[in-house]
């Protein structure tokens, strides 16, 4: 039987030749195919690896799929994680695998990304307006029966500016009206009143065809358990009044859609009470970052850390560096810097230190700044430090970690690499 084009995309990603392309990747493999180095199941510590070099822990990203698979099924919701935080085809498979809906995104090139690889469907959490890229997006609706693409609309000009590189496409775009968090929030709409104009302009625009409704709870001003519930609540009404108003025809469900990475579970309170419409209701949720996780930002507001009962995700990544400085005892440098590790939100968090192949905790070693290329360390006075040794770090924000590395190699706990991920961005 054939391969399906995305499957067959997938396994031409282990044909790719391993070069100068791909930091920290062993010198000693130049020339070899992702999938010849992957048979060689390399440690990571001891198989040529060069530093810095990130690794994604096998183990804890399998924990990670599982556990929002089991939150998303136990809770009535379709799970389309955000692919932006990864940009990896590879995880976007293994997602999919774990009961995925399909993925969101945010721009058309990461659209491009994702049908190229397979994906069936997308949901664009974004206004479309780029002529080109909508008529890209209907060359894929006209050529695959079986492709789903669902984008924001938050204004009657972006409905105008849509419909007019539109016309003439085979099928009509499938848009859901954007909620914004509040005043002051990013995008969306900002009154109902408003989101009916809207609505109405979607209405009357041929190309086309109102399916749902979303926004992005994160956005909400002084986020607290309470405004973002009563967010969502606001989200639901709109679903409702729109329905009652007989905006959704033609249309074989209603979505409705939110869900960043720190409010899932009042995401997943609040649409478990939405009330029976005209049409089977698409409750979407759209949490990307969980696949890796992290060590500062989401492991702080996980809302696991508020619902203990519901599992823990685990924190999957780890940066490796090497000292390669001590020019006191109250200061070292690592070869780690802002094109390695994610700084947006917190610096890196020094974790561990191996040294002729033994490992122990970094104590009294903190990162206290970044340059372009090394991690400052301040040292405790008994901090156990030399030139040479291995320091791993933690990191803060997947969003930003994933963007700076291109092949990231997919390790055991003993170090064994199994695999290797593939990023586009």
């Amino acid at each position: 039987m054939a391969l399906d084009p995305g499957t067959e995309a997938l396994a031409r990603l282990a044909e790719e030749r391993v070069d100068h392309r791909f930091k920290g990747l062993p010198p000693d493999a130049d020339g070899l195919t992702v999938g010849e180095l992957a048979a060689q199941r390399r440690n990571l510590f001891t198989g040529g690896f060069s530093t810095p070099v990130l690794a994604l822990s096998a183990e804890r990203l399998d924990h990670n799929l599982r556990l929002m698979e089991t939150y998303a099924t136990r809770h009535g919701l379709a799970f389309a994680p955000h692919g932006k935080t990864s940009m990896a085809p590879r995880l976007f498979r293994r997602q999919i695998e774990h009961g995925a809906w399909g993925i969101t995104l945010a721009v058309p090139h990461q659209v491009r990304v994702a049908r190229a690889y397979g994906v069936r469907r997308v949901f664009l959490a974004n206004e479309l307006v780029d002529p080109a890229a909508l008529r890209w997006t209907a060359a894929e609706l006209a050529a695959d029966p079986g492709f789903s693409f669902v984008c924001y609309v938050d204004s009657v000009r972006g409905v105008e500016l849509m419909d007019a590189a539109l016309r003439g496409a085979a099928r009509p775009l499938d848009v859901v009206v954007e909620l914004a968090a509040g005043e002051g929030a990013r995008t969306g709409v900002r009154t109902e009143a408003e989101c009916a104009a809207v609505a109405d302009a979607v209405a009357a625009a041929p190309t086309l065809r109102l399916v749902g409704v979303a926004g992005y709870e994160g956005e909400v001003p002084g986020a607290d358990p309470e405004r973002v519930h009563a967010w969502l609540r606001r989200l639901v009404a709109l679903a409702v009044d729109f329905d009652k108003a007989g905006r959704f025809t033609g249309v074989d469900e209603i979505v409705v859609s939110a869900g960043g990475s720190a409010w899932f579970d009042a995401v997943a309170d609040v649409f478990a009470g939405i009330p029976e419409l005209s049409l089977p209701v698409l409750k979407l949720l759209r949490s990307g970052a969980y696949v890796s996780h992290d060590d500062g930002h989401y492991r702080r507001i996980t809302p696991f850390n508020r619902v203990p009962g519901e599992g823990a995700l685990e924190p999957a990544f780890r940066l490796w560096a090497q000292v390669v400085s001590r020019p006191s005892a109250e200061q070292a440098f690592v070869n780690a810097g802002k094109r390695d590790a994610a700084y947006d939100l917190d610096l890196p968090f020094a974790q561990a230190v191996r040294r002729d192949g033994v490992e122990r905790a970094a104590t009294g070693i903190e990162v206290s700044a970044l340059s372009d290329q090394h991690a400052w360390l301040r040292t405790a006075p008994d901090a156990d430090l030399e030139v040479g040794d291995w320091v791993g770090l933690g990191l803060s924000h997947p969003c930003t970690s994933f963007d700076k590395w291109q092949l990231i190699p997919l390790a055991e706990a003993d170090g064994t690499v199994v695999d290797y991920i593939r990023t586009f961005f």
